[in-house]
């Protein structure tokens, strides 16, 4: 694909502020115009702003209070546990509250806080107004709203779900008829859409949204990690998309894809399921070892020892965790090789681990330590995590899992992982980032009163879950017999639990305590290096008030005058004029300047798009089809209008004077748009979901003798073969709309788009047409389940395909893409790049396997 719009020569040199402080009345006008440009509103039109300052801090808000929810939950189930024979709840509600508190943590808690600081510090980081996608942002929060409402609600009507947070079939299915599993899908359906606009939001702001200067090996740390991670959700999430989707299409049509009787496999879902949850812990544990890779050097007062050491495991990480998932499935009787593979794979992700804590400890030795809340809770999040990833290793080993496997062992070593591995480092970022938030240090005393509890009541709660798992005390029970001997090891372990929830109590009443009185931190009150720090206290609306040119990893230490150069808009950008929000887009690896990005104000329609895509959702899991319809093409709808409005705005002139002698343009399209960008990195997790159904089938073609089965005709090879060509007759002519635009050649323009549209249908139709026509029933067997999977899932992207053909065909015809304004039609070319290659696959396979076979 190639660039629209020219890149901008480099200014030569190493561009220096400018030299002589503006006049003090152009400085307050800037500021003024900044100040009322990026104006917070008020009233309940506040939750209408798609500012990071405000998104972010409502999503953290929401995760913790999701935390303490799971919390009590988690109090409530020790109680039970306290004794033998105890009868606080009953079986089924104990069954309930497990699969919500493992279900709240996992999902609401411990992935979402990370995209959450993501949101709200990110920008700060890396000296951007905002992330390129606000919008997007604030949907994603509100969708996550949404999923957690219905999740944590459930649990008080009797419709929780039961079979544990890790959804295993036929517990899900067969043995629970109720709505509960429905429930949990519902609140992941809403989740999920949360995490993939999220993970979009975090690449794209990391890659193209740094100050000029900012190579990639001078970027924080924390952008590295939160990079890592959000390139992880794009390909461990789609997997649990795709297995959540057949469990809920299983459950509502009786499509039988884990029914052994009819051909599936419970096991099918596990792989699904692990393939998401073992890259799950890292996507949890990588960004809150960000936040010591930010805590330790500032308390350290010297850089971080190992940086490229440092960046490299933690990219080694991520890689290693999607080789580990058969860790979890030791005992399902897998071939001795296997796990072999798996089990030296699970042992050697400790290596980069070990790099990172090496790295940090070298850092605290090199350094002079001051003494501090958040350094204690480091220091204590490290120890922890340590023996939880000792435990690990140990679990590694098939022949100590299996004795291990769904024991109380297992449940003290997870909660040692993520605990110390996550929580401690998040308190410790709470209480060193709380001044960039209110603008007011959270107490020293009741931090450290605060680390104690929680450090003493954690290891008094887990550590004898060790002892009694190893003696035979079973997880996911509700009672236990006392003959088992482990009554005495459950006791303590229930008030550690309630010494731990006092030590949390602590920080929660830290948080809201009263302020007003409490004067206002100092700037940069840890004396830190790193850019977010340069905010005023309080911090204004803007973010950053001019971004500045980086030439260090640690600016605030090594630029001199960087924050009086800041303040006084010596930088770029440090007006708005035209009284419209802006930030710099520069080059993935080197961070020059391309662009000027003008990012969307404050609107209603993030809210609205996500009720109405939740009502398709809600409607849908209650089998009430004609709302859930009706709700679908409402969000359309919204969504057809939120881009119409609001974004690919034509300037008003072509480039813009951003300040120190640089020239940059207000529009790019093609490769050299964020946007194409966001498209891109989207499809790549569209993808992925549709391997997995692919894998679905081939996974079934390993466990069957004749799969397809003999008995299937299948959906033979004249309609997919025609759905196919006619499908690539339809993206050809996509391509050639864009190249007809291009050359401003209107009418070629719409009569390719037309043409592309109508061959989009036939193909649609042909495909739907093959399983069809054979009389393929989807629910006699697994094959014919899996083939129209796969059919229905290419139709759906072909419908979006053709509205996506008629709003470029609408842009321009309304006089809103032109020529070189170009940018839609770019992006929906790119999109039919992504649905072609789909298309061509699930030919091959529906119609080319079986006769390879």
């Amino acid at each position: 694909m190639t660039v629209d719009v020219e890149r901008p020569p480099t200014p030569p040199g190493d561009p220096e502020p400018l030299p002589e402080r503006p006049p003090e009345s152009l400085i307050r006008a800037q500021a003024e115009r900044l100040r009322k440009t990026w104006k917070t509103p008020e009233g309940l039109a506040y939750f209408t702003s798609v500012n990071n300052t405000q998104v972010g801090l409502w999503y953290t808000a929401m995760t913790l209070v999701f935390f303490l929810y799971a919390g009590v939950l988690a109090l409530i189930m020790r109680l039970q546990l306290a004794q033998p024979g105890n009868r606080v709840v009953t079986p089924e509600l104990y069954n309930q509250i497990f699969t919500v508190h493992g279900s709240v943590m996992m999902f609401l808690f411990a992935i979402p806080i990370f995209e959450a600081i993501a949101v709200l510090l990110l920008p700060q980081m890396l000296g951007a107004r905002d992330l390129p996608f606000p919008r997007l942002s604030a949907f994603g929060f509100w969708c996550f709203v949404l999923g957690g409402v219905f999740l944590c609600g459930s649990l008080f009507f009797n419709a929780a779900p039961s079979g544990g947070w890790f959804m295993y079939p036929p517990l899900t299915s067969k043995y629970q008829p109720g709505i509960g599993a429905d429930m949990w899908l519902l609140g992941f359906s809403f989740i999920e859409v949360a995490a993939i606009a999220a993970a979009v939001e975090m690449i794209v702001g990391v890659l193209k949204c740094r100050p000029p200067g900012m190579r990639v090996n001078l970027m924080p740390l924390y952008a590295w990690y939160v990079l890592v991670a959000a390139a992880m959700i794009l390909f461990a999430f789609p997997p649990l998309i795709a297995g959540s989707l057949l469990l809920e299409v299983e459950r509502a049509f009786s499509w039988p894809f884990f029914v052994p009787t009819r051909g599936g496999d419970p096991l099918l879902w596990q792989h699904l399921f692990w393939l998401f949850g073992h890259p799950e812990v890292y996507i949890i544990f990588l960004p809150s070892i960000a936040l010591i890779a930010m805590i330790v050097p500032t308390f350290a007062r010297t850089p971080i020892v190992g940086y490229g050491w440092v960046v490299l495991a933690a990219i080694g990480t991520g890689f290693l965790s999607f080789g580990l998932w058969v860790h979890h499935m030791y005992t399902t009787g897998l071939p001795g090789i296997s796990l072999g593979i798996f089990s030296a794979a699970s042992s050697a992700v400790a290596i980069p681990t070990g790099v990172q804590f090496f790295c940090f400890i070298a850092t605290l030795l090199a350094g002079r330590v001051v003494r501090s809340t958040p350094i204690l809770f480091i220091i204590g999040g490290l120890a922890v995590f340590v023996l939880g990833g000792l435990t690990g290793v140990m679990v590694a080993i098939a022949s100590f899992d299996f004795q291990a496997h769904d024991s109380f062992f297992v449940v003290a070593h997870f909660h040692y992982v993520l605990i110390g591995g996550a929580v401690f480092p998040i308190l410790a970022g709470l209480y060193y980032f709380y001044p960039l938030v209110d603008g007011k240090k959270l107490s020293d005393r009741l931090g450290k009163i605060a680390f104690w509890f929680v450090f003493v009541g954690f290891n008094v709660a887990f550590m004898p879950m060790h002892l009694s798992g190893l003696r035979g005390m079973p997880r996911r029970v509700f009672t236990y017999s006392e003959d088992l001997g482990v009554s005495g090891l459950n006791l303590t372990s229930t008030v550690g639990a309630f010494i731990l929830a006092i030590g949390i109590g602590v920080v929660a009443v830290d948080v809201l305590r009263p302020k007003k009185q409490q004067p206002l931190a100092a700037r940069n009150p840890w004396n830190a290096g790193t850019l977010e720090w340069v905010q005023e206290m309080p911090g204004e609306d803007w973010g950053i008030r001019s971004i500045p040119e980086i030439d260090s990893r640690y600016p605030l230490w090594d630029q001199p005058n960087f924050l009086r150069d800041i303040d006084e808009g010596r930088f770029y950008l440090p007006d708005a004029a035209e009284g419209r929000r802006e930030t710099i887009v520069t080059s993935a690896i080197d961070a020059r300047p391309l662009q000027c990005q003008r990012l969307p104000g404050n609107t209603s329609m993030t809210i609205v798009a996500a009720l109405t895509t939740g009502g398709f959702f809600i409607f849908g899991t209650f089998h009430l089809w004609w709302p859930a319809l009706l709700s679908l093409a409402a969000a359309i709808g919204v969504f057809w209008y939120w881009l119409w409005t609001g974004t690919a705005h034509l300037p008003e002139k072509d480039q813009k004077d951003v300040g120190l002698g640089l020239t940059l343009p207000l529009y790019a399209s093609g490769s050299g748009s964020v946007g194409y960008w966001g498209v891109f990195i989207t499809m790549l997790a569209d993808l992925a979901a549709f391997a997995s159904l692919v894998f679905g089938y081939f996974f079934f073609w390993t466990i069957h003798e004749d799969f397809p089965p003999v008995h299937e005709a299948g959906p033979g090879l004249l309609w997919p073969s025609l759905g196919a060509a006619t499908v690539l007759g339809a993206w050809g002519c996509t391509f050639a709309a864009r190249e007809l635009n291009k050359r401003d050649n209107a009418r070629g323009y719409y009569a390719a788009l037309v043409l592309a549209l109508l061959l989009t249908a036939a193909g649609g139709i042909a495909l739907v047409e093959g399983p069809r026509s054979t009389g393929l029933d989807p629910t006699t067997h697994c094959y014919p389940a899996t083939v129209w999977m796969l059919v229905l899932w290419n139709a759906l992207h072909l419908a979006i395909g053709m509205i996506m053909h008629l709003y470029c065909f609408a842009r321009r015809w309304f006089g809103r893409m032109t020529a070189r304004y170009d940018i839609d039609i770019c992006n929906v070319t790119l999109y039919w790049h992504f649905t072609a290659l789909t298309v061509v696959i699930t030919v091959l396979v529906i119609a080319g396997f079986p006769l390879a076979t």
